[in-house]
């Protein structure tokens, strides 16, 4: 049975356009995609937690005119900056928020490739310039290389050139790797990949196992000098009253 499309009965221009924020559709994603999606949002968003302004976002949709409801994108992933990160949002209105997405990764197949290469494209540059586009073709089925980036340069998106097998983001701080399937990101200043949220609680999971390792290492280290002293004293106690019996003297107590 068809559903509803996800509204939003508060955002409405002078002609009374309303904008939906879901399609009704199921996503047609594979678990490889999906999860590129999930994780890419997740890393972002926690790698520029403590900063209040920067927005991380993903399959959400963005519309970019105002009064048009036709006219909106839905990136794979996207980041804001200097637009708030607290402030409830059920889809991205590029004339409320008086900013555009600054970088934009879509996550691309075969059978989006026309999407994504041309139609995307064109808004990314001329309807909805952001600065930084980055296509990531998981699968390897058509892109070559799988990973691409363009950068906005005197109103065009151009390509970004390779560094290190990585592509370098400007706006993000942060280098654009494969990995096999999976987009990594890169932190050229810590000199490593920010973890992915299983790569977190795998390190998580490691120090607690130890530091309990080092907590029970320490409680056996006591119990034997316990142990040891406890000898010794029982040792010293024994002398006490050889040397009482000998030379005379009460008895130990």
């Amino acid at each position: 049975m068809a559903t509803t499309p996800a509204i939003s009965p508060s955002r409405r221009d002078d002609a009374e356009v309303f904008y939906p924020t879901g399609d009704s559709r199921p996503v047609g994603e594979t678990p490889i995609h999906r999860d590129n999606l999930l994780i890419g949002v997740k890393v972002l968003d926690r790698h520029f937690a403590a900063d209040p302004m920067i927005y991380v976002s993903g399959n959400m949709f963005v519309y970019y005119e105002k009064g048009n409801r036709r006219k909106h994108v839905s990136p794979d992933v996207f980041v804001a900056v200097g637009v708030p990160k607290d402030k409830p949002r059920d889809a991205y209105f590029v004339w409320e928020e008086e900013h555009v997405p600054d970088v934009v990764i879509e996550l691309t197949s075969k059978s989006t490739q026309g999407e994504d290469i041309d139609d995307k494209m064109s808004i990314y540059q001329d309807e909805m310039p952001v600065r930084e586009y980055f296509l990531f073709d998981p699968k390897d089925e058509y892109l070559d290389p799988p990973l691409q980036g363009y950068r906005m340069s005197e109103g065009k998106l151009v390509p970004i050139e390779m560094a290190n097998g990585r592509l370098p983001s400007e706006v993000l701080g942060l280098d654009l790797e494969r990995d096999g399937e999976w987009l990594r990101y890169y932190d050229p200043v810590a000199g490593r990949w920010l973890p992915t949220p299983d790569e977190r609680e795998a390190a998580l999971e490691a120090a607690l196992a130890a530091e309990r390792d080092r907590a029970e290492a320490e409680r056996e280290r006591l119990a034997t000098e316990l142990k040891e002293s406890g000898e010794e004293l029982e040792r010293l106690r024994r002398e006490l009253e050889a040397w009482r019996r000998r030379y005379g003297g009460p008895p130990a107590s």
